[in-house]
């Protein structure tokens, strides 16, 4: 919603409707849940955004819908009033402009009768089955709030990325302190009890204190992130109220007067650090950007002279290092004084891109202005953004070609990019790496072969990790084709003195869904062949390679399927399809029976068709008395396995029975 106190006045007191507060509409059972929307000035949203309340799958008795227009001159009031006429579960309350989003929702907080309320802009609009699913969790784990997954469009970025659903978060180790925006549900008795309510006749950060105290007074906060509940909108005529100019010294005033009653629930320490180091990304350090350098320096000083209580009293060598470098220097040259510094830092974030950062001595720094200058002391620790480097990466194809496992990807460092990508095998304490060829774009490919993988000899049976491992190399460091310490190919070994190393996991695109696991037959040197299959972790998806000789991890011929049929003569026939990823042209496929104490060996026929796809069959002239259960033996080097046969309807194993 976007405020603007410079409207023609309206009556002194909202027009109000009939019915008492917080009651219920006659004729119709007490809300579920209170949607209050304030509306200023936007009626192109209005269908948007109240259409998606209007067709939400909860049942539209157990939604109450309060729109609070707040002295509009675009029309958005006389929509309100028509659509209330169709949706008997719509209440208009017409007020003055207020200056901000604060009073309104006061207002619709004042009217509600739902056991929760839920705060949508008028710009914004909701996903279907969102009130049906944050309702459903508020009432199975008596949520006091309840953040539902936010998806940022059309040029806004949502304020967090809620990708795990949970339901009992701690606001100290999750990432919803992150957002403090009133888009969410609340418990209203929660909210009554705690007198709760928003900061009037402000346009920006009025929902700052309700946030925060609903957050720390909460007995269970809940995330919904496996549903998209909330959809942010930016609009097309920039009108949102966190882009307009602003008196940001008395916005931060007001932000030092927040701070002060956090500071007063949450005594200084880890906790407490944790908390403002949102604060100094999201209030304290937001005006020095565009809006600072857009001033001339007497408004500039009254900016910092405004921010630097706030730095003085809240940043903590633990903040401070939690922060990005850009940010980082902020603060320090805030607490400092260094008012060109800052203006140089500023400007290099909003004048251009900063450029590559400096690989030295083994760490990162970022390429802002001053570093390591004479004239401009500035310690390289504000520099540094090694610890904030993670590999950037996507594993988009890997298939098995005869016996090698073939990946492809895209791989870089997160701000310094890369300049040599390595395939990383971890088993219970080994490390061993094979070099990918790096390419355009960022793509790199692997080619693994079980059969030489290890320094030229076989990999050693068991189950491999696989890592990606990313290197950027720095101008002085040594030539990046060539390995990296004294036995490169054991281990990590020893990188140059500029480069910078991190290893990720890999992990499929498309998951599970999209990895071949079935079990192969792959070369493994001398000894023979061996089986091999890929699998994912649970539950982060990670990849794994099985190397299983025995066959006990990873047993073959999983759709091996026949029948089996025997004359009063005798005279028998056993047929079976199976499908042998990787087998050797000579490998020996071969019928046996078995029962309690024999074992019979039968001449098998066998045919191979395409895809790995075999079919023996074998036939006996007088077949020995019996009950047998059906196997296929797989002889190839020194491989030796028995594979049971499964009925044709596979519903259990293939007997044959001799009479």
């Amino acid at each position: 919603m976007s405020d603007n106190p410079t409207h023609p006045t309206h009556p002194a007191s909202p027009t109000r409707s009939a019915r008492p507060e917080g009651a219920a509409r006659p004729g119709r059972p007490a809300p579920t849940v209170t949607v209050i929307v304030p509306v200023h000035n936007t009626r192109r949203y209005l269908d948007r955004s109240l259409g998606s309340v209007f067709a939400q799958t909860l049942d539209p008795d157990r939604i109450e819908v309060i729109a609070v227009d707040d002295g509009s001159t675009d029309g958005s009031g006389a929509w309100l009033d028509a659509a209330a006429a169709t949706h008997p579960q719509l209440t208009v309350v017409h007020q003055p402009p207020s200056g901000g989003a604060g009073k309104p929702r006061n207002v619709g907080l004042d009217r509600a009768g739902g056991d929760y309320v839920f705060f949508l802009d008028s710009d914004d609009h909701l996903g279907p089955e969102a009130l049906a699913r944050l309702t459903r969790m508020a009432e199975e784990h008596d949520s006091d709030v309840v953040y539902g997954r936010i998806v940022g469009t059309e040029g806004r970025g949502a304020p967090v990325d809620l990708r795990t659903t949970n339901p009992r978060v701690s606001i100290f180790d999750s990432p919803v302190y992150w957002s403090l925006a009133a888009y969410k549900l609340f418990r209203r008795s929660f909210v009554e009890r705690h007198r709760l309510r928003f900061v009037e006749g402000r346009l920006l950060a009025e929902d700052l204190p309700f946030g925060i105290a609903a957050l720390l007074r909460a007995d269970t906060v809940s995330v919904l992130a496996d549903y998209d509940c909330y959809y942010l909108h930016g609009r097309d005529d920039d009108s949102n109220a966190s882009r307009q100019d602003m008196d940001w010294p008395a916005y931060l005033a007001y932000i030092d007067t927040v701070l002060a009653d956090l500071a007063a629930g949450v005594p200084p320490g880890p906790d407490r650090d944790t908390l403002m180091v949102r604060h100094f990304h999201g209030e304290i350090l937001m005006p020095f950007a565009a809006p600072y350098l857009a001033r001339d320096e007497a408004g500039r000083h009254a900016m910092r002279e405004a921010a630097r209580p706030l730095v003085d009293r809240y940043l903590t060598d633990r903040v401070l290092a939690a922060l990005p470098p850009g940010l980082r220097l902020r603060a320090h040259c805030l607490r400092a004084g260094l008012d060109a510094e800052l203006t140089a830092v500023v400007r290099a974030d909003t004048g251009r891109t900063p450029g590559p950062p400096h690989l030295q001595d083994g760490r990162a720094y970022a390429a802002y202005p001053h570093f390591r200058d004479p004239d401009h002391p500035l310690p390289d620790a504000l520099y540094d953004l090694t610890s904030r480097i993670g590999v950037q990466q996507r594993l988009t194809a890997l298939q098995w070609v005869g016996g090698l496992l073939h990946l492809h990807g895209t791989a870089t460092l997160r701000t310094v990019g890369a300049d040599r990508v390595d395939l990383v095998l971890h088993r219970s304490g080994a490390h061993l790496r094979i070099p990918a060829t790096y390419g355009p774009d960022d793509t790199w490919h692997a080619a693994l072969d079980p059969a030489t993988a290890a320094h030229g000899a076989p990999l050693a049976d068991g189950v491999w990790g696989l890592k990606i491992a990313v290197t950027a190399h720095g101008a002085e460091a040594a030539d990046p084709a060539a390995p990296e310490g004294p036995d490169a190919g054991d281990t990590a070994g020893s990188t140059p003195t500029a480069s910078v190393r991190r290893e990720a996991w890999l992990v499929p695109e498309g998951g599970a869904a999209a990895t071949d696991t079935t079990p192969r037959v792959v070369s493994h040197g001398p000894a023979g062949p061996t089986v091999a299959a890929l699998f994912l972790s649970s539950p982060h998806g990670h990849l794994h390679l099985d190397l299983d000789h025995d066959g006990a991890r990873r047993p073959l011929g999983a759709d091996l399927r026949g029948a089996a049929a025997c004359a009063r003569t005798g005279r028998a026939t056993v047929a079976a399809g199976v499908t042998l990823p990787g087998c050797p042209v000579d490998a020996g496929l071969q019928f046996v029976l078995r029962d309690a104490t024999r074992c019979v060996t039968l001449r098998t026929t066998v045919e191979r068709a395409a895809g790995d796809r075999y079919r023996a069959r074998a036939r006996l002239r007088c077949g020995p008395p019996g009950t047998w259960r059906v196997a296929l033996r797989l002889t190839a080097g020194g491989l030796r396995r028995e594979l049971p046969v499964q009925s044709a309807d596979g519903t259990g194993a293939l007997v044959l029975r001799v009479p």
